[in-house]
């Protein structure tokens, strides 16, 4: 019973991240550890205000594959764009190379939900990245 319970649990957060996600954020080691002053922040807002229509994507399909890369305005095709395999064990987000089936990536899943994804670095837990679902 419990065995199942666990499969049902993995199962539901590999089928969670199926679909398109843009990142939204992302925080360093670096900075997460300094907390940004007002002026900073009030920088950073009007910074985000003059950029150009560029996000980062990340595909996930219901057959293990996956896509990253960066994605332009007016763009059909991302720029930069890596294959993978993926594979989520228990919290474990593990990207795979698509033709040697090594681990390239590890990550750990802190929220899967019906529009975000947070996951952060396996090696370091202050690398965190936070998705929207955009498909």
């Amino acid at each position: 019973m419990i065995i199942l319970f666990l499969f049902g649990a993995c199962l539901c957060q590999a089928q969670g991240l199926i679909g398109t996600w843009q990142q939204t954020d992302e925080k360093t080691c670096f900075q997460s550890q300094f907390e940004e002053s007002s002026t900073e922040k009030e920088l950073s807002a009007a910074k985000g205000a003059s950029r150009t229509g560029v996000a980062k994507i990340i595909k996930f399909d219901a057959k293990g594959n996956g896509e990253e890369g960066i994605f332009s305005t007016g763009k059909k095709k991302g720029s930069g764009m890596t294959a993978f395999k993926y594979s989520v064990k228990d919290r474990e987000l593990q990207l795979l190379d698509k033709k040697s089936g090594i681990i390239t990536q590890r990550f750990i899943i802190d929220d899967v939900s019906a529009s975000t994804l947070v996951i952060h670095n396996a090696m370091r837990d202050c690398e965190v990245r936070t998705f929207s679902r955009v498909k």
